[in-house]
């Protein structure tokens, strides 16, 4: 496993994270779910991101339970505030000083854990003052509840706000969690240059498109049972963007490209990821023991020039490079 920093901060976390949405507490059963966290110490694996809303809380015990033998020193722990929770009344959701300063205490007991490394604003809240979400989280920072502050899927106008925010209180933000794989790029062309500038990584989720960049569902054909598309929990609905025959098929040209990197698709998609100097690590998710052992071997995977050209004729324009995509939702989700 290799390490990189978290923007310009003196923490370093494994280029590979795991994480927990979608199926600790939801698609796996708990034993499967403390499987594959062990699976990921095994494989060398450090750094482990949840968040409250994931299985409305079920997924941070999951995780608190699989971790609570480990030496704590030795772990990332990252968490995040903001969708919904609990019985998702009228101040369980937001960013809030209200519901950040209930919100860590819960992460905290269910995570097993006195403080996470980075605590997270899952999402822009539009709804509340910047300075009252930046001042709760200056707080719980000071009180050692988390280490440093994180966000996810903030624009950069929003990132150099917040950035602002945090050098005046004394706290370092350091970095954002966006979505960013070969088929959804829309931090390249602002958040990643606000971010260099402001000293912030990306922590990118879905570098593997939901499973898509995986190759295992085909043009035409039925999906395999079992897979993340076939989940009517959740899966499906965030898997389906990626299922239309244009996108599966340029998909498919990319095995050629693995095989010749001597890596599986997988594989080659998260090493692409890595190739982005702004972006720390990289999240990965598993429902098997195996899957984690196979994706980590992205780890310090150099892609040459012209291995990146064929991933990016195969893709063509069917990537997803609109900025305006990562953006607020418009209201408050409650």
């Amino acid at each position: 496993m290799e390490f990189r920093y978290l923007g310009n901060s003196g923490l370093k976390i494994s280029e590979i994270t795991y994480g927990n949405w979608l199926t600790h507490g939801s698609q796996v059963e708990n034993d499967v779910a403390t499987a594959c966290v062990h699976a990921a110490l095994d494989a060398g694996i450090t750094t482990f991101d949840t968040a409250d809303v994931y299985a409305n809380t079920a997924a941070e015990t999951v995780l608190g339970n699989a971790l609570k033998d480990e030496r704590r020193e030795s772990l990332e722990i990252f968490t995040k505030v903001y969708f919904p929770t609990g019985p998702k009344g009228h101040n369980d959701t937001g960013l809030s000083r209200k519901h950040i300063l209930e919100s860590i205490n819960g992460s905290l007991r269910r995570l097993q854990t006195d403080y996470v490394d980075l605590y997270q604003a899952h999402r822009y809240d539009v709804e509340t003052p910047l300075e009252e979400t930046m001042q709760a989280f200056a707080d719980v920072v000071r009180a050692g509840k988390a280490l440093y502050i994180g966000v996810s899927e903030w624009t950069a106008e929003e990132l150099r706000a917040g950035h602002a925010l945090a050098k005046e209180l004394g706290i370092q933000l350091v970095s954002n969690q966006p979505q960013y794989s070969m088929l959804w790029r829309v931090i390249e062309e602002e958040v990643v240059p606000a971010s260099e500038d402001l000293g912030i990584s990306q922590i990118v989720w879905s570098p593997v498109a939901q499973g898509v960049l995986s190759g295992k569902y085909k043009p035409g054909a039925a999906v395999p049972a079992g897979s993340r598309a076939a989940d009517e929990k959740g899966g499906a609905d965030m898997i389906k963007r990626w299922l239309a025959d244009d996108v599966l098929m340029a998909v498919q040209k990319l095995r050629s490209v693995a095989e010749e990197a001597g890596l599986t698709m997988a594989q080659l998609a998260v090493a692409w990821v890595l190739q982005n100097r702004n972006v720390a690590s990289a999240i990965i998710g598993a429902s098997r023991p195996e899957q984690v052992a196979s994706n980590v071997q992205a780890t310090g995977v150099r892609l040459d020039a012209g291995t990146l050209a064929r991933i990016d004729e195969a893709i063509g324009g069917l990537a997803e490079r609109d900025p305006a995509r990562t953006q607020a939702p418009a209201t408050r989700l409650a």
